[in-house]
């Protein structure tokens, strides 16, 4: 049975930081394919301002150029927003019968997952939940457990070298025209450059 990560963000920017998690969970979960899903409107970020979608999606293709593991995934692409997990799941496996589905998040989504839309449906509907934990994060599965049953049986820890690299932070590094070159893929950087993007605190 094939086994398909979900890896969804708004990438903005995406960066060097994600890649290596990408291929730690790919590798580690036992991944066939590893969806990066762009989530155009995301629920907790609707009064932040987001760099337009098109944007976004032409850095997001750049960055996943060549990498026959990694593909882009339109499912948020072609629906209207706000999107949610569950949403995102319930689509993919209609679409794709009969795969092991894994979802990736970071350790901070992971303690807020009881305030997700419908969290105990998200956690019943994948085999794994793939958490990739911040250095000096604390995760206390008894207590999560608590808030969402069933999900410690379903967290699976991705171990990944010590990265502190965040796209708010290479965001800021540009508005104060700081050097972020190499916190990104070069054809990131070139639209980041060539477009002015950024720039503007």
């Amino acid at each position: 049975m094939a086994r398909i990560g979900i890896f969804g963000g708004t990438f903005d920017p995406p960066h060097l930081g994600h890649l290596i998690l990408a291929a730690e969970a790919y590798h580690q979960l036992g991944l066939h394919r590893l969806l990066w899903v762009l989530t155009p409107d995301p629920p907790h970020k609707q009064k932040k301002f987001i760099t337009p979608l098109q944007h976004r999606l032409d850095m997001l293709h750049a960055t996943l150029a060549g990498d026959p593991n990694f593909e882009l995934c339109p499912v948020d692409i072609n629906r209207p927003g706000p999107h949610y997990a569950i949403d995102t799941v319930r689509i993919l496996k209609a679409e794709h019968p009969g795969v092991d589905w894994i979802y990736l998040m970071g350790g901070d989504s992971l303690n807020d997952l009881h305030t997700w839309r419908n969290p105990l449906e998200l956690v019943a509907s994948v085999t794994s939940l793939g958490v990739m934990v911040r250095p000096g994060a604390k995760i206390d599965l008894a207590d999560l457990e608590k808030k969402t049953r069933g999900v410690s049986a379903k967290v699976k820890f991705i171990k990944a070298p010590l990265i502190g690299i965040s796209a708010s932070e290479i965001r800021q590094r540009v508005a104060d025209g700081l050097p972020y070159r190499y916190l990104v893929p070069l054809e990131v950087y070139k639209i980041i450059h060539d477009r002015g993007l950024y720039r503007i605190k």
